[in-house]
């Protein structure tokens, strides 16, 4: 989509902190952080929520995102927190579907 910035990110038309990218995911800092470490990580291709992704390979590509991210950032031990808003209701502002990825420090309890 021409005007969704998390594409234009994934395209590398907008410059972004980039801590993790492959094939089908890309994965940068947050510009407005809510924790010591705050990361998004988006598939390339565009989806406008998490209820669009048709393929496994997307969401495990995801996942291995979240792994990798963990380790690389040495927080796989003492945890963090992964968020995805979807749809309006749920708090998505920007639609192209995001994982939010909070660590490096304890964060406060959960509304769940």
């Amino acid at each position: 989509m021409s005007d969704c910035i998390f594409c234009k990110i994934a395209n590398k038309d907008i410059n972004s902190e980039i801590i993790y990218e492959n094939e089908k995911v890309i994965a940068f800092k947050d510009i407005n952080p809510k924790a010591k470490l705050h990361f998004l990580i988006i598939p390339k291709k565009h989806y406008n929520t998490i209820l669009d992704i048709d393929d496994n390979e997307t969401i495990n590509e995801l996942l291995s995102a979240i792994k990798e991210i963990a380790k690389k950032y040495e927080i796989e031990e003492s945890g963090f927190r992964i968020i995805n808003n979807c749809k309006e209701d749920g708090g998505q502002e920007v639609m192209h579907v995001h994982l939010h990825m909070l660590g490096g420090e304890k964060l406060k309890t959960s509304i769940i």
